[in-house]
This record gives structure tokens, C-alpha cells and sequence, in this order.
């Protein structure tokens, strides 16, 4: 046998020990055990150095320094933002493999499949939720982390490809967030992706826009080849372009080094892979523990997060009979909401992200200060500040708050018991809702604190619009909650008015409510008291 020599040579216990050794070297693609013990007690590498070995030998090491300037691995340098993005999306990617499971992308199967995965799929609504919250956090951290590198230049030669593929990158998280937000083919995601595909037909000339909106929707609304056309988007089309991108920034990262603070380069010269042996960090052991031990915090505060306090919202089906009142954009895009409220839709929703685009990734180019220190630099950093306040100030303005309103009867109780969502009503339950008469005239108080709480915001719903309103003149309210059945209530809100015209008006809106109505689950409440017994009288 081939062994035989080596266990007549070294015997049969070294031999099984040096055998098990290069089988584990082969596994961490270089690093022998004896150098792994090294590293759990913190000494220094031996030489020459097995610990670079696996950065060219590993595939995933191959997008990894290795080592680092000691400046760029303070976590205040960089908040490991760009560490952060890259595992936010990992997780996407694994939670949506999984949900992919139990989804069906047909009309007739999503809604349907959505309510199975949320109650008869066991962790399905946490997996969901994990899902949703970290699109919603994976955007968040790509915008902060391009913010950091415009605040601090990092986007200054030699990295401007590296800048141009990041911005790439941003614009591909935020529609590969969208795509997704059409697949639960609820009211809130059907009407605001149909308004959002609507922007395409702006795109001049008609003939384009049309054949654009046409391409995107697959057919002249959204249906079926709709649907399927945004879940090849989201699960295919656009991870791919991401991948691309994201190996291609990776790869120049590592080429050209995470620029160091300001301060410790000289103006025009990169420095970020001229390391000092004395001040150089390896990424194993050191960077690889720091960010691993970041990942598994951060991780653990998006399990508590989803446990306790987010819940992935999900409306009635999808009706494209009925508009929504209210419907809005995801809120990364109520910047351009706010501008389709000011502006031209060709304007508002083709010309300026167009050039707001162009110019982000020609900021290297046109920026041509060599300095990055930020006394050198006041016209970049203020120019980003200005933008900054404009794109919230847009953002407040694409919100339902600003130039959007209906009448001031349908405001007031769309406000408090709002047909899609959830709203104050729904959210203290159906044991919080006295049977009773109330009429606003004559400021009515129950034993009940938070309905009374729901009497109080009727009240000065009513008032404000009273002011506010001109047409709105003289108005009371009142609000019906009977016993239908004996587990349905029935509230009835009822506003009364007199036009300008001194003509009696009148408004009235119905709705019902089930004792076992779990709002909390629907709607994103996170309400835990139905697991606790009943406190005895």
C-alpha cells in the first residue's frame, strides 16, 4: 500500500496526524493547524508568512487585502458600510431563495401564497420580514456608504472607476428593491409600481415611452406579464448585473486600497498601498475576527428588530378597480414623487434623474481638486449638503402630507382608519372600542384611555380642517360603534358640514372589525398580548 512506507517511516500515529494536518491545510487553503493554534492565542505569524497563502489560493480571500493601513481599520474611518452592503445583500440573496419556495409569480397565486407563507409556513413571516427589512437597511447603507465616500474624496484618482461602478451599484440596489416591491401583489405594491411604470411614457419620444412602458409592464396594464416580468427582474436579471458590479468594485478596492483619513496623505499622492510594515494589519487573523464579530452583533440586532418592532406590511389584493387613497412611491423614491408634484412628467421623471445620474458618476471628472481635506474641498462638501436638503426636502414633499389632499371628511377618518393599512383604530383592537354613541359636540369621555385618545384625534381632525377650510364650515362628528354579531363590531364615522352655499352636507364611511382581526400581523403591529393569559378580576 502507498501508505505503508510512511507508517513504517513515522509510524502510525504521526502518520494519521500529519495526514489530518494536510487535509486541513488543504481546507483553509494553506494555513496548517499549528498556525490556525497560533492565531487563536494572538502570536505572530511565523516565516515565511502561511497566512497570505489563502488570498491567493481561497476564492472568496481573492477579494479581500491582505492586510490594511491601521488608519482604515478604525470603525469610525469607514462605519464598515461597504463590509455591510456586501452582507445585507448575501442575505437577501439566501432569504430569497428560500421564500422563492412557497411564491408563484401569477396573479391568481401571489397574494394567495403570500398569506400561506405568512400562516402556514413555519418562520415564514420572520423569514419575510428578515427579507424586507434588510432591502430596506441594504438601501439605507449603499446610499450612507456613497455619502461617506463623496464627504471624505475618496472618490479622487486613482479611484474614479471605482466611484463610477459604486454609483452603478446604487442605482441597481434601488431597482432591484423596487422589482421586489411589486411580487406581494397587494393594493400598496400594485398601484405604486403601476404609477411608477407610468413615468416610463414620459420618455420622449412618445413612440419610445410607450414602447418602454409597454416593455416593462407587458402589456398596456399591469398583469400577469407585469408580474412576471418584474420577478425574472428581481430574482435574475438584476443579482446578476449586481454581482458583475460588485466583484468588479471589489477587485478595484483591493487594487488601489481603502483611502486613508485625509490628514495622513499628502495632497495628489495616494498612499493607501504604500503600508508601512510597522503599521499594517492583517486581514487574518485581526480584520477578518473585528468584522466577523460586527456581522454576528448586527445580525443578532436584525433578529431582535424583526421579533419585536418590523413586520413587511401586506394590504388587501391587488384591484385594479379601485385607487388607493394616498399611494406612494417606496420611500427612496419620494424624492421623485415630491419633484412629479412640481414639474412636468418628462421634466420631473425622465430629464432630471437622468442628469442627476450623469453627474454622479462624472463627480471624479469634474471634480479636479487634488485635495481631499476638507478645508481644501467647501465648495464639494457644501454643494453635497445643499443636495442633500433639497433631495429630503423633495422627500417630505412626495409624502401624502404635502400638496396631496381629498376632501377634509375622507382626510379625517382616511387618517384614523385609513381602508388600506392599518391605522389608530385598527392598532388598539377590537377589545378597546366601547359600544356607544359619540358625537364631537359634546366632547365625549369613556373609562377606555385609548379610545379616548381616538375621540380626541376625531375631534381635532375636525377642528383643523374647520380652520384651515373654508368650505368646511360649522362641522361636528359622529362616531357609531355597534355589535353586529357577538365577535363583529361595526364603526360608523358620520361628518356633517355646511357648504358655502349653506347647504347641509354629509359623510359617511363604514367599516367592520373582527374580534380575531390580527392586525398586528397583517399590518405590521407587533402586538404579544394574546400570548399571555388574562389577568384574573
Amino acid at each position: 500500500m502507498a501508505v505503508q512506507p510512511e507508517v513504517e517511516k513515522k509510524g502510525f500515529v504521526q502518520t494519521v496526524l500529519d495526514t489530518a494536518d494536510d487535509v486541513f491545510t488543504r481546507i483553509t487553503a494553506g494555513i496548517p493547524a499549528g498556525e490556525v493554534r497560533r492565531m487563536l492565542r494572538g502570536e505572530a505569524p511565523g516565516r515565511p508568512n502561511p497566512r497570505l497563502k489563502p488570498h491567493s489560493e481561497a476564492f472568496l480571500l481573492h477579494i479581500k487585502p491582505t492586510y490594511y493601513h491601521e488608519s482604515v481599520t478604525k470603525f469610525t474611518h469607514t462605519f464598515r458600510l461597504g463590509l455591510l452592503s456586501t452582507y445585507l445583500f448575501f442575505v437577501e440573496t439566501i432569504t430569497g431563495l428560500i421564500l422563492m419556495i412557497w411564491y408563484a409569480p401569477t396573479p391568481e397565486r401571489a397574494y394567495v401564497d403570500m398569506i400561506r407563507l405568512l400562516s402556514n409556513v413555519p418562520f415564514g413571516q420572520f423569514m419575510r420580514d428578515i427579507h424586507r427589512l434588510g432591502a430596506e437597511l441594504m438601501v439605507l447603507v449603499v446610499t450612507a456608504h456613497m455619502v461617506r465616500t463623496y464627504l471624505t474624496g475618496s472618490y479622487k484618482a486613482p479611484r474614479q472607476f471605482t466611484w463610477f461602478t459604486g454609483v452603478i451599484l446604487l442605482v441597481v440596489t434601488l431597482f432591484l428593491s423596487f422589482s421586489g416591491y411589486l411580487l406581494p401583489w397587494d393594493q400598496l405594491a400594485f398601484w405604486a409600481v403601476t404609477i411608477g411604470t407610468s413615468m416610463a411614457e414620459a420618455v420622449p419620444p412618445k413612440i419610445v415611452g410607450e414602447t418602454v412602458n409597454l416593455l416593462a409592464r407587458g402589456a398596456p396594464d399591469i398583469g400577469a406579464n407585469g408580474l412576471l416580468r418584474f420577478y425574472l427582474l428581481h430574482v435574475l436579471f438584476l443579482p446578476l448585473i449586481l454581482f458583475l458590479f460588485f466583484f468588479v468594485h471589489y477587485y478595484k478596492v483591493v487594487h488601489f486600497g481603502i483611502s486613508l483619513p485625509s490628514d495622513e496623505e499628502e495632497v495628489g499622492q495616494d498612499t493607501a498601498n504604500k503600508v508601512p510594515a510597522d503599521r499594517r494589519v492583517y486581514f487574518l487573523p485581526d480584520v477578518m475576527i473585528d468584522e466577523a464579530t460586527f456581522l454576528i452583533g448586527f445580525t443578532t440586532l436584525m433578529v431582535v428588530i424583526t421579533a419585536f418592532f418590523f413586520s413587511a406590511p401586506l394590504e388587501s389584493i391587488a384591484n385594479p378597480q379601485s385607487t388607493p387613497l394616498h399611494t406612494v412611491a417606496p420611500w427612496y423614491f419620494y424624492w421623485l414623487q415630491g419633484l412629479l408634484k412640481i414639474a412636468d412628467k418628462t421634466v420631473a421623471g425622465v430629464i432630471v434623474p437622468g442628469v442627476l445620474l450623469v453627474l454622479l458618476m462624472g463627480i471624479p471628472y469634474l471634480d479636479r481638486n487634488p485635495s481631499r481635506r476638507g478645508r481644501d474641498r467647501r465648495v464639494a462638501i457644501i454643494s453635497g449638503v445643499v443636495a442633500g436638503i433639497v433631495m429630503l426636502v423633495l422627500s417630505w414633499m412626495g409624502t401624502p402630507y404635502y400638496a396631496v389632499q381629498g376632501a377634509p371628511s375622507v382626510e379625517i377618518v382616511q387618517e384614523l382608519m385609513p381602508e388600506e393599512g392599518m391605522g389608530p383604530v385598527r392598532e388598539i383592537g377590537y377589545g378597546h372600542l366601547p359600544i356607544g354613541v359619540y358625537d364631537t359636540r359634546e366632547n365625549p369621555i369613556t373609562d377606555d384611555e385609548e379610545f379616548n385618545h381616538i375621540l380626541h384625534e376625531f375631534e381635532a381632525g375636525i377642528a383643523h380642517f374647520a380652520e384651515t377650510d373654508p368650505s368646511f364650515i360649522n362641522p361636528y362628528g359622529i362616531l357609531r360603534v355597534t355589535q353586529e354579531q357577538p365577535s363583529l363590531k361595526r364603526i360608523a364615522w358620520e361628518i356633517n358640514w355646511l357648504s358655502p352655499e349653506g347647504k347641509e352636507e354629509r359623510f359617511l364611511r363604514t367599516f367592520f372589525l373582527h374580534e380575531d382581526s390580527l392586525y398586528w400581523e397583517q399590518y405590521g403591529l407587533k402586538d404579544f398580548s394574546f400570548v399571555r393569559p388574562p389577568a384574573e378580576e
